[in-house]
């Protein structure tokens, strides 16, 4: 529907153009009533579409507005008899507005690429029978088979096979990524290996795809304060302007001595360089064309607003857990005992923690694998709660869990006092116990994100003060930050503590960006002047978030920062231009040094530059 509005627009433009040129030549050999019939033609084929809107416009708000004025001027211009000049003034004033939807269009194109690929239709497993259904008909829990190079059809689960998965539709991200059984599976990603079987988990009204549509939907819909400001400031101006063009249809007359023709002349060209179309379109293709930008690499907007106030922003806090750090811990040092064939240790260490879900557990058992050392089977482990496993091998006791549960004295004393060395690095130690005491020492930690310490380090070069909130103790919450690079830390943080230190932070910088991923981050993320949410965190973040990065990429808070500063200086850039071109113009129509043709020129010229640089940040 856009597209072809777009098209009507341009060719109702281009013909107008054309009949201009077709109506001078008639007028230049003379033929003077069939140059006028020609001239009225290019009024309505131009001018149809923006005096529509510009009436339904008033009658609805009960104002005049930029677009009355145009079909004023042109009016008044034709009635005088400055045919072509009217008909100029039209011509370009169409084309501006062809231009301008030529805008919207294309900052929504990432939009509408999004719902392209949205797959329609899907394989539904019933009764070990596949039957090809629509998805808005499947609901959560249905069985699907997604084939190689489909789409997946909706958010779910990997139940079996093995498969790599290309999901740049939702995040940006080029490199495939690799699906194992209980992996999670995201609508509108494309299956590029072997055929699998998912279980559907949420409807499609909820899937990740479906949601940024919807933020981005919303996000364009929103006018930013300036815009806002803008608009009911062109409510008043154009009130104004009908005032003084008022008062010059006869004032100059007799008290400057201009004669009528003049002051009819210059109240017209009044209405032409005094209207503020530059300054309407000088924010709003400049906010759309940013959230597009934002949209195709990776960041979600929920609203221009939000755009300003980051660009503003002289302060971020981040929380460590998800956000600075991976979210998942790793092992990082495996330490042995002298003489201990370390392979069957490994083994039975795996086959014990094979039977737990404890996030350390599953660490410790990836780190054994990828050694290509494989788990000890048929163990009887028990599970001692706040302390580790336990299990009878081959006849001996095998103990795995922290220092108190394998005797705290032998763990401390373990390869020289290991221990403590490992505790001031901020690990995480669980140690192995056979029966000739002390086997092994595994250290595991939340490893910083490898681009951490350089995102943080773009943001102080931005001017930007980095603070780290977390909920960890301080000698943890001292290391990360010594790693990451922040400027200060604050550790052992409660949600309420998050949210203090956030208003404690709001009085010194007054705009300040909250960066988290947990539930626990919510409250902080509310209250921050703007909250921005990893794209792997909670639901109750992403709602509370103002800004989602979906790659889960904390250099993208660095790419969004210096987006929105970008989209504020442009804007800038048009308000300053459009106003002095509006005074500009208004000096010299009272200097009687410019004619319609140039006020035309000027006027609209203007409109079309300040859309076209609003459009950079398209890039």
């Amino acid at each position: 529907m856009e597209k072809l509005k777009l098209h009507i627009e341009l060719i109702a433009a281009l013909v107008s153009g054309v009949l201009i040129l077709f109506a001078y030549a008639l007028e230049l050999l003379g033929i003077g009533s069939l140059s006028i019939i020609t001239y009225l033609l290019a009024f309505v084929i131009g001018g149809y579409a923006k005096a529509k809107y510009g009436i339904k416009k008033t009658l609805q708000d009960r104002k005049p507005n930029v677009e009355m004025l145009m079909i004023l001027a042109a009016v008044g211009a034709s009635i005088i008899g400055y045919w072509t000049e009217g008909a100029i003034l039209i011509f370009i004033f169409s084309l501006s507005g062809a231009l301008e939807t030529y805008t919207m269009n294309k900052s929504r194109h990432e939009l509408s690429v999004l719902m392209k690929i949205q797959p329609e239709e899907a394989w539904l497993l019933k009764n070990n029978m596949t039957t090809r259904v629509a998805v808005a008909s499947l609901t959560a829990g249905d069985m699907l088979i997604v084939k190689p190079g489909e789409r997946v059809p909706a958010d779910g689960k990997l139940v079996i096979g093995h498969t790599v998965v290309d999901e740049s539709a939702i995040s940006g991200e080029s490199i495939p990524v690799s699906k194992d059984i209980n992996d999670d599976l995201y609508a509108s990603t494309v299956n590029l290996s072997g055929a699998i079987t998912m279980e559907m988990t949420k409807p499609n009204s909820e899937t990740l795809v479906q949601k940024i549509i919807d933020l981005v939907q919303s996000a364009q819909s929103e006018k930013p304060p300036s815009q806002q400001f803008v608009e009911r400031f062109e409510g008043r101006y154009v009130i104004v302007v009908l005032i003084v063009f008022s008062l010059m249809l006869f004032l100059p007359h007799y008290i400057i001595g201009w004669d009528w023709n003049t002051t009819l002349y210059r109240a017209i060209l009044l209405l032409v360089v005094a209207s503020p179309c530059a300054l309407v379109a000088s924010i709003m293709p400049a906010a759309l064309a940013a959230i597009s930008n934002g949209a195709r690499n990776g960041v979600i907007f929920k609203g221009s607003v939000h755009l300003e106030n980051l660009s503003s922003i002289q302060a971020v806090a981040m929380d460590k857990t998800g956000t600075l750090t991976q979210g998942r811990p790793q092992v990082t040092d495996f330490i042995f005992r002298e003489n201990t064939d370390r392979e069957v240790l490994m083994g039975k260490i795996a086959g014990m923690e094979s039977q737990s879900n404890h996030p350390l557990a599953k660490a410790i058992i990836k780190f054994i694998e990828a050694k290509g050392i494989h788990p000890l089977s048929n163990i009887q482990v028990t599970d001692v709660p706040g302390n580790g496993l336990k299990a009878i091998i081959s006849g001996e006791d095998i103990l795995i869990g922290k220092p108190a549960f394998v005797d705290e004295t032998e763990a401390e004393l373990f390869q020289d006092g290991v221990l403590n060395r490992l505790a001031h690095e901020g690990k995480t130690v669980t140690f192995v116990r056979d029966e000739k005491g002390i086997a092994a020492a595994i250290a595991l930690k939340d490893i910083v994100r490898e681009n951490a310490k350089s995102t943080i380090q773009e943001l102080q070069q931005l001017g930007i003060h980095c603070i780290m909130l977390t909920g960890d103790n301080q000698k943890t919450a001292e290391v990360i930050a010594a790693e990451s690079g922040v400027d200060a830390y604050i550790g052992s943080c409660m949600p309420g503590d998050k949210v203090n230190e956030i208003k404690k932070l709001t009085e010194t910088y007054r705009y300040v960006a909250m960066i988290g991923d947990g539930i626990n981050d919510a409250p902080a993320l509310a209250v921050a002047s703007t909250g921005i949410a990893m794209g792997e965190g909670t639901d109750a973040a992403l709602e509370t978030a103002d800004v989602i990065l979906m790659k889960n990429d904390l250099s993208r808070i660095t790419y969004s920062i210096t987006l929105a500063r970008r989209m504020e200086r442009i804007i800038k850039q048009n308000i300053y231009f459009s106003v002095s071109v509006i005074l500009l113009l208004v000096i010299l129509n009272f200097a009687q040094t410019i004619s319609i043709p140039f006020g035309v020129i000027g006027h609209e010229g203007s409109t079309i530059l300040v859309i076209l640089n609003g459009l950079r940040m398209l890039k």
